[in-house]
């Protein structure tokens, strides 16, 4: 009886393996938006929020083998913890691949929450995509088209004075089809508001992965990322916030397809990884038209640019004269050699220009790149040992200038987790495709020391913090002296259970900037510092009504010029009504001037993303809705309006609205295939 009650036992095991391998698991939606609060409880206006959002839907749509995936693969999750990664490469190596997502309960060390947060960003594939492209498109798992239309509907200034030539409208599509691994197709084109091309930008590309010793091919649009991102950096890392350990820290993600509509962000051309062994090689090629500020040189009579014009806008005369007017060429690559648990690469790239690159005769500007040439190139290490990932970059550029970043990683303990950064940026080291981990906005003059650390107090309880201490060598805008500063954030969550949670966060930072007051012609410093705190709490009725309430405090203090302060109420309110999701919010904010303005994320359609400004006295309002037209047509309409009662205009310049009203209406349509 007991022989038969195991036999009985054993086939039935078999029977929901058998399954468990067979069904098509689906993943679950992702909403980005959580994702990004998370990491950015305090948002700033130095973060680029367009660029963590893509980058966190590129892997959604690009989701991990958890049974092929290494250790690069898994770092590009900077929310998971190295002790984790190991846990998931020792139950590999004892027990073999994964038969399934949901055999990570049987992972030690991961819980339910753990594998809620991880669960979009992963999968259990079979094995690689086939080389055959006879039936791609039957293959695509991701294959859809999106249309957006947006426009603000009172007129500002460019439109009412006819200096912008273009229509009100703002256009967006993209269209991607994609199987996982294997191959990816895509396009983005957008119009801006008041420009006059429908096509005034666009990007394209056409990924094949895992094609012999082809690990991947991108042709079009595109950006890289190798070591710490010194010399190429696609963006994959959130920088500081609430996730103070594994943010800090890039990882090998090598080439992916660009989409975001940054217009001057990416590379355009071809790159390729081809592996041999323990080595991966990539080449690289690009040639790019820049918008620039172009002028004569009076003595030489040649052209010299003042500068790259990042916006991306052509709606004027004077935008439009600048525009594709520089040629820019970059050639270059990646040598990375892998073993278990060291990689070491060397990266180099070479950007030349066809005018020569020349910024305004001011004294900050003394060790900016001059010419039409540029190399820069270094090598970079990462080291597993246990629970700690050490790691680190060093580069150098033509002017002689060198830069390096260097830290660790890891797992104190079960309940600890630790981040030490040390980085040096000279004052002459130049890199235009590197963005390492730095307080400033660029990969120069900057020196730091960081640490952040994350504990869990215990179950739904857990405090996370970081300090750093950073300090400028040189002069930099509106600051005519080496300065220096620190910032520190501490944030409490309590999530007993997943349907209420609560937090509390306080960000300090410290800056020195000239004293306006100065009536010499080198300005004295003086130092400023900023206090945000944010309260915020979640709760969730059987997921049909879910209630967010945000307080927000923001006080920005300038030495011997006096303190402004400000503060924002807002409430989240998202419903799902049968088949249609709506998310709406009211929020009321009071601030004494620009300066304690207060940044808050707000839930847009699909793909986009939204962070305005609230300052001055007012309320904003929006309202989201996401609803099924067919089985392959969804579509989603968002308003926002934001009423100030302190002024009789909203925003400066060709943008600036006559009222204190301001509404944006945005309509979007996803057709799947």
């Amino acid at each position: 009886m007991v022989k038969s009650k195991h036999t009985y036992s054993f086939i039935l095991l078999i029977f929901c393996f058998g399954k468990t391998i067979a069904q098509n698991i689906k993943r679950p939606e992702i909403n980005l938006d959580d994702f990004i609060l998370k990491i950015a409880p305090i948002q700033t206006e130095d973060a680029n929020y367009e660029e963590t959002y893509e980058n966190l839907f590129t892997i959604y749509q690009n989701p991990i083998d958890l049974n092929t995936a290494n250790l690069g693969e898994f770092r590009a999750l900077f929310f998971l913890s190295e002790s984790k990664i190991n846990a998931i490469l020792d139950h590999r190596k004892k027990f073999g691949p994964l038969l399934s997502i949901y055999e990570l309960q049987a992972v030690d060390g991961f819980s339910l929450e753990d594998i809620r947060n991880i669960l979009p960003f992963v999968q259990v594939k079979p094995g690689f995509g086939s080389t055959r492209f006879s039936n791609f498109a039957k293959k695509a798992v991701e294959h859809y088209l999106v249309v957006r239309a947006d426009q603000t509907l009172e007129p500002s200034a460019g439109y009412l004075e006819d200096k912008y030539i273009g229509s009100r409208q703002r256009y967006y599509t993209r269209y991607r089809m994609s199987h996982s691994k294997d191959f990816n197709i895509g396009f983005v084109t957008e119009k801006d508001a008041g420009e006059s091309k429908m096509l005034d930008y666009y990007n394209f590309h056409i990924q094949v992965q895992n094609k012999s010793f082809i690990k991947n091919l991108v042709i079009g649009d595109y950006l890289m990322q190798f070591g710490q991102g010194m010399i190429f950096s696609a963006g994959y890392a959130a920088g500081k916030g609430s996730e103070p350990v594994y943010t800090t820290r890039r990882s090998n993600i090598g080439i992916r397809p660009y989409n975001s509509v940054v217009e001057n962000g990416s590379f355009r051309g071809a790159a390729t990884t081809i592996t041999n062994g323990n080595f991966e090689i990539t080449a690289m090629a690009a040639v790019n038209r820049r918008d620039a500020s172009v002028q004569i040189n009076a003595e030489t009579q040649d052209d010299y640019f003042s500068s790259i014009l990042s916006a991306g806008f052509h709606r004027t005369t004077t935008e439009l004269s600048n525009q594709n007017l520089l040629l820019e060429k970059n050639i270059g690559g990646n040598i990375l050699y892998k073993l278990d648990h060291i990689q070491i690469g060397f990266s180099v790239l070479n950007t030349s220009f066809d005018k020569s690159f020349q910024k305004r005769e001011l004294l900050y500007n003394f060790y900016e790149f001059t010419g039409k040439q540029n190399t820069v190139l270094g090598p970079n290490i990462s080291i597993s040992w246990q629970n700690f990932n050490f790691f680190g970059e060093a580069a150098k550029s033509s002017s002689e200038g060198y830069g390096y970043i260097t830290g660790l990683v890891g797992s104190l303990g079960p309940k600890v987790e630790w981040a030490l950064n040390l980085r040096n940026y000279q004052p002459n080291f130049h890199t235009f495709y590197g963005f390492a981990f730095a307080e400033g906005s660029r990969t120069i003059n900057e020196k730091g020391v960081y640490n952040g650390l994350k504990y869990i107090i215990k179950k739904g309880l857990e405090v996370s913090a970081f300090y750093d201490s950073f300090s400028f060598p040189w002069l930099k805008y509106r600051i005519d002296a080496p300065s220096a500063g620190s910032d520190y954030q501490v944030r409490i969550l309590y999530k007993p259970n997943k349907i209420f949670s609560q937090y509390i966060a306080f960000h300090h930072e410290n800056k020195q900037r000239n004293n306006t007051d100065s009536k010499e012609v080198t300005h004295s410093l003086v130092n400023t510092s900023r206090n945000n705190l944010v309260l915020g709490t979640d709760y969730t009725y059987q997921k049909v009504l879910r209630l967010q309430t945000k307080l927000q405090y923001n006080g920005f203090d300038v030495e011997k010029s006096g303190k402004s302060n400000g503060y924002a109420v807002i409430q989240d309110i998202e419903a799902k009504i049968r088949r249609m999701q709506l998310k709406t919010r009211i929020a009321y904010f009071n601030t004494d001037s620009y300066d304690s303005r207060i940044y808050a994320y707000e839930n847009d359609v699909l793909y986009a993303v939204s962070f305005p400004a609230y300052y001055g006295k007012g309320f904003r309002y929006y309202a989201v809705a996401k609803f099924p037209i067919t089985r392959s047509l969804d579509a989603w309409v968002r308003i926002a309006q934001t009423n100030v009662s302190d002024r009789n205009t909203i925003g400066s310049g060709n943008d600036e609205i006559l009222g204190g009203k301001k509404t944006d209406l945005k309509v979007q349509l996803r057709y799947s295939f």
